[in-house]
């Protein structure tokens, strides 16, 4: 799994998320400032972020970065807002509405600064199943 942080202002909380998912087992990297603001930075690792198998994202001020990423992979997206940002960023509010909104489909929205939930939610994703067998497929 993967976890990426906007700003270098939303870095604790994707590191609670990373390091929550690795407390519960799972292979979890780090891509920090990877925002829309520089959005060649997060065009540059696509082939990664197309590999992982649940993509966590922390970001602030205006909160577009989870539905750009949803945009570009199949797995699903955790979508983390922080409270950090200026004007009208209302502590974190603008960004969780953002993410609230976002048309790109497989983004679930965690509380806004909550890495902790981010970060079990996708260790859960992640997770190696072993299918039950039942009768229709054993």
């Amino acid at each position: 799994m993967l976890v990426l942080s906007a700003g270098t202002s939303d870095v604790p909380v994707a590191l609670e998320a990373q390091l929550t998912a690795r407390h519960l087992g799972r292979e979890a990297s780090l891509l920090a400032d990877v925002g829309v603001a520089g959005l060649h930075r997060l065009l540059a690792q696509v082939d990664r972020l197309r590999e992982a198998s649940a993509i966590v994202v922390a970001a602030g001020m205006d909160g577009a970065l989870p539905g750009v990423v949803a945009g570009l992979v199949s797995a699903p997206v955790i979508a983390v807002p922080t409270s950090v940002g200026y004007g009208a960023a209302f502590a974190g509010l603008a960004p969780l509405l953002t993410m609230l909104n976002a048309c790109a489909p497989g983004v679930a929205v965690v509380n806004i600064d909550n890495g902790y939930g981010a970060g079990h939610l996708a260790a859960q994703i992640s997770a190696d199943r072993t299918p039950v067998a039942t009768p229709g497929n054993r």
